[in-house]
């Protein structure tokens, strides 16, 4: 999964894939806004086959938060 979400971070972002870790804070350490964010959200969900709670995905500060909220989702 997190190969998968480093592809739709870097649609988003300027970041290098190799550079995403799980640590990676998406506002800090990404440069994502709030509206990136959501629309990222709405390619996960076409991705993983999952319906996000934006209230609660948005919670996620970092990569391996929105790796566990989708797992625990899926």
């Amino acid at each position: 999964m997190l190969e998968k979400l480093k592809e739709l971070i870097c649609n988003y972002v300027e970041a290098d894939a190799e550079s995403i870790t799980p640590d990676s804070r998406f506002a800090e350490d990404l440069g994502f806004n709030s509206y990136d964010f959501i629309c990222m959200l709405g390619d996960c969900e076409d991705e993983f086959d999952v319906e996000i709670e934006q209230s609660e995905a948005v919670k996620s500060k970092t990569v391996r938060q929105l790796i566990e909220y989708l797992e625990g989702i899926a």
